[in-house]
């Protein structure tokens, strides 16, 4: 279960075997099953998860009630809500499984507390924040400034193979576009294979 972790960091940070033994001993291994809510808004986040197995959406409700997907975490990506971790204000966001899922999970004092003992890890976790940025800004120019069918397009691109996992209406909830309209993208993609 740590391989995956291991393969994550050392991206970023190499460390020695007796380093990321350090490193992953504060982190605990949660199951979810499909539909559990790791964070429900209103809620304070106090951890940061690696997912090892499975699927997450991270979610909001708009004014009218209706998810809005931030993104889907799978295999390999993080969940959290950082402005409730940080900030430590109630979460906006929902974090839900969508599959039988697995998560390492650390807590915000953990983390804290490895800053201290291993400085090079506040580097990795500082180069990671980078790279959410920089992946967030991406989000917002897509959304803002591309068409839906672009966006669908890069949809399939970023998740391959998720489209097969979840529903056509979480798939139009993360491209801001109703299910109706995904449908004829969707056909539209298809006739020009």
């Amino acid at each position: 279960m740590f391989d995956l972790l291991y393969k994550n960091i050392s991206r970023y940070l190499e460390l020695s075997g007796e380093e990321f033994e350090r490193f992953g001993r504060p982190f605990t291994l949660r199951t979810f099953k499909r539909k559990d809510v790791v964070l429900r808004e209103g809620d304070y986040c106090l951890f940061e998860g690696f997912v090892v197995k499975g699927c997450f959406k991270v979610y909001y409700l708009n004014e009218s009630g209706s998810e809005q997907t931030l993104y889907f975490a799978v295999e390999g990506w993080w969940i959290t809500d950082i402005d409730s971790l940080i900030n430590n204000v109630p979460s906006t966001l929902n974090i839900e499984a969508l599959e039988e899922s697995e998560v390492l999970m650390i807590s915000k004092k953990d983390k804290e507390k490895l800053y201290e003992e291993m400085p090079q890890i506040e580097k990795l976790f500082r180069i990671m924040n980078q790279q959410s940025s920089v992946a967030l800004q991406r989000r917002i120019l897509s959304l803002t400034g591309k068409t839906a069918d672009k966006r669908y397009l890069e949809f399939l691109e970023k998740y391959p193979g998720l489209e097969q996992k979840i529903t056509q209406q979480q798939v139009a909830s993360y491209l801001g576009i109703t299910h109706e309209f995904l449908s004829k993208i969707r056909k539209k993609t298809s006739l020009n294979k």
